[in-house]
C-alpha cells in the first residue's frame, strides 16, 4: 500500500509567504506539516512508501526534504518519492485528480492508496480511516459534521445512508443536501484507480481531489469514515499564524 501527497498546489493566498516556497513544509509545532503527515502515516498506519505530489516550481525543495527525512529515519525501511507534474504556476496546475492520476500511471500503482492534502493537520491518527477502509472493502472518504452553511458552500458535501455508504457529493454546493462535510483524504481501493481515466474523460472535474469520488459512486460504492478528531487547514497567513500561536503538538488520539 502506497501513500500519496497532494503538494502541487501554489498557496498564492498566502503570498508573499508562499511565493518561493511551498507551503506543505511550512513549520508548526516544531516541524513542517508535510512531517506530521508522513510521521503519522509511517508510524501508526505504517505504510513506508510514501510518494509526494510537487509542481516543478518546488520541486527541489521536496526533493532536499525527502532526502533529509529518509535519512534520518530509524531503520531505514521509509521511502519517499517526489514526483514533479511538469507545471510552473497556478493557472496551469493540474489538478488533484489529475495528479493522482499521473502519480499512478507514472509509478504503475495497481495498488490500494491513501491519499492526503498535504497542507492539512490533524489532531487524530490515520489509522482508525486506514482500517475502516480495510473492514469495509470499498474506496473510502472521510466526514465531519458542519453546522455553518457559509463552510459547507466551501468544502465537499456528502449524503449518506445508515451504513454510511455515499449517495451524493458535490463539490462547493450553493445548496449543500445534508451538513456532512468532506476534508481532502481519500482511501482509492485499486480497482477504483483504473477507473480514474474515464472519469476524466467523462468530465468529471479535476481541481479538487473530491471531483473524482462524485463520478465514482455512480460506478462503484465508496464510504463515508466519520473523523474521530478535527483538522486544521492552513488556509491563508492569518490561519497558519493562528495554528503557530496556539498549536502545542497534535495529541493523536
Amino acid at each position: 500500500m502506497k501513500c500519496l501527497i497532494l503538494a502541487a498546489g501554489y498557496a498564492t493566498r498566502m503570498y508573499p509567504l508562499t511565493e518561493n516556497f511551498p507551503k506543505p513544509l511550512l513549520e508548526i509545532g516544531r516541524k513542517a506539516i508535510l512531517d506530521w503527515l508522513v510521521d503519522d502515516v509511517y508510524i501508526n498506519c505504517g505504510i513506508s512508501d510514501i510518494v509526494v505530489i510537487s509542481n516543478h516550481k518546488f520541486f527541489n525543495h521536496f526533493s532536499q526534504w525527502a532526502e533529509e527525512k529518509v535519512g534520518i529515519s530509524d531503520n531505514g525501511s521509509l521511502k519517499i518519492t517526489v514526483l514533479d507534474d511538469g507545471s510552473t504556476d497556478n493557472e496551469h496546475r493540474l489538478g488533484a485528480v489529475k495528479d493522482i492520476e499521473f502519480a499512478v500511471d507514472s509509478l504503475g500503482i495497481n495498488e490500494d492508496v491513501l491519499v492526503l492534502a498535504g497542507d492539512n493537520l490533524l489532531d487524530f491518527a490515520l489509522s482508525g480511516f486506514v482500517s475502516y477502509a480495510k473492514k469495509v472493502k470499498t474506496t473510502c472518504i472521510m466526514r465531519h459534521y458542519q453546522k455553518s452553511v457559509e463552510k459547507l458552500r466551501k468544502t465537499g458535501v456528502v449524503e449518506i445512508d445508515d451504513d454510511s455508504l455515499v449517495l451524493s457529493m458535490e463539490e462547493k454546493p450553493a445548496e449543500p443536501k445534508s451538513n456532512w462535510a468532506v476534508p481532502p483524504f481519500y482511501y482509492y481501493a485499486s480497482s477504483d484507480l483504473e477507473l480514474l481515466g474515464e472519469g476524466i474523460s467523462s468530465g468529471c472535474g479535476t481541481d479538487a481531489p473530491g471531483s473524482f469520488i462524485s463520478w465514482l459512486i455512480q460506478k462503484r460504492p465508496v464510504h463515508a469514515y466519520e473523523m474521530p478528531g478535527n483538522r486544521f487547514d492552513v488556509g491563508s497567513i492569518e490561519g497558519y499564524e493562528k495554528i503557530r500561536v496556539t498549536y502545542q503538538g497534535i495529541n493523536r488520539k
